[in-house]
């Protein structure tokens, strides 16, 4: 049995939060998954979430394009990647449909992305998919947002097509408060560097450009920490150390009571600088239902994960293959995994060595 899956509730953490400012499907985001996956069970259950797109009529190629990068990049990994396609609060797929949602409950990483902030909040609060995605990370789980999910995850939320497409005056609207149970209240900011005007514009600061965006700052509530997350550069959120590293190509930006403070990447930084961070449990802030299913959850996955011994001759086949392998023989390497997917077997190369693992399609 996968030891991460048998973990007693003692020993559990709430799981790492990556927040990326842009380029989920790009290198950088890439290995900011990777990264990730490392701390996972294996094969990882990946849940892509919809919602933050459900207004667009192409919401499932939206998020199915991510989907279909995971799929190839966490490969070593084992990954089933699902789209969770819960649209909006009410009518069909909805947020609070159980078997829409249920994925949620069996995701070892959960990921939110492009879309609208503010629809994202409207259809994901107090819902049971987010409840449901709450509770996952409360026990392990890990979160990845981008684009619009990011804003959203903050206590406020910045409407980026209120005010940069329709006009709006600038404010600011309730976010997901993603954090706010450890002691943090965010405003997360990706494309904190964007430049997509040119010379002629300023679409830094997430198209909101640097006055703007000065002004609307000096609205926000003391106390309030400003997360500046600069394109193709994640922040990893580490809530059981209490740190957080920035990773990718550019660097963040946090700003707090009249403070301000860069990181580049490669840099780790206490969360304490975001506000007076505490380590709580995630599911006591949730509902008993909430809890009691996901704990069932847990448990079901736990009892069905030990994987069955490959039998000698796949074994065999197997270690032959890493043979050929080290002798760069590609097209013995091939067909010896050709033959033992026809016993039934997968090889996983992963970054400690090949596994076997059954199809599970296979009849």
């Amino acid at each position: 049995m996968d030891a991460a899956r048998a973990a007693t509730r003692d020993e559990r953490r709430p799981g790492l939060v990556a927040l990326l400012g842009s380029g989920e499907t790009a290198a950088a985001g890439g290995r900011i998954f990777e990264s990730l996956a490392q701390a996972l069970p294996r094969p990882l259950r990946v849940v892509v979430l919809e919602t933050p797109a459900g207004f667009e009529l192409n919401s499932d190629r939206v998020a199915g394009r991510v989907a279909e990068f995971l799929r190839v990049r966490l490969a070593n990994y084992g990954a089933d990647v699902i789209q969770a396609a819960a649209l909006r609060r009410d009518g069909p797929r909805s947020t609070g449909d159980p078997l829409v949602t249920e994925p949620l409950l069996h995701a070892d990483l959960i990921f939110a992305g492009p879309g609208s902030p503010t629809y994202a909040v409207r259809h994901l609060a107090g819902s049971l998919a987010w409840q449901r995605a709450l509770a996952r990370h409360a026990l392990g789980a890990a979160l990845a947002l981008a684009s619009a999910a990011t804003i959203a995850a903050g206590r406020w939320a910045l409407p980026v097509y209120e005010i940069y497409k329709a006009g709006h005056d600038p404010f600011w609207s309730d976010g997901l408060d993603l954090l706010g149970p450890f002691g943090l209240s965010l405003a997360i900011v990706p494309h904190w560097n964007n430049n997509d005007g040119g010379t002629e514009l300023d679409t830094s600061r997430c198209f909101m450009g640097r006055e703007r965006f000065e002004a609307m700052a000096a609205g926000l509530p003391a106390g309030t920490a400003i997360v500046g997350l600069d394109e193709h550069t994640g922040l990893v959120i580490n809530l059981a150390a209490g740190n957080a590293a920035v990773r990718g190509a550019g660097g963040v930006t946090l700003r707090r009571d009249g403070s301000e403070h860069s990181f580049a990447a490669g840099a780790t930084f206490a969360l304490e600088l975001l506000g007076p961070f505490r380590l709580v449990d995630g599911l006591s802030a949730l509902p008993p239902a909430i809890v009691a299913e996901a704990l069932a959850a847990e448990a079901a996955d736990a009892s069905t994960a030990a994987e069955p011994a490959p039998p000698a001759e796949v074994a065999a086949l197997a270690q032959a293959r890493e043979a050929a392998r080290e002798r760069r023989d590609w097209t013995a390497a091939d067909e010896l995994r050709d033959r033992i997917a026809a016993l039934g077997w997968q090889v996983q190369d992963t970054p400690q060595g090949p596994e076997l693992l059954p199809w599970k399609d296979k009849p």
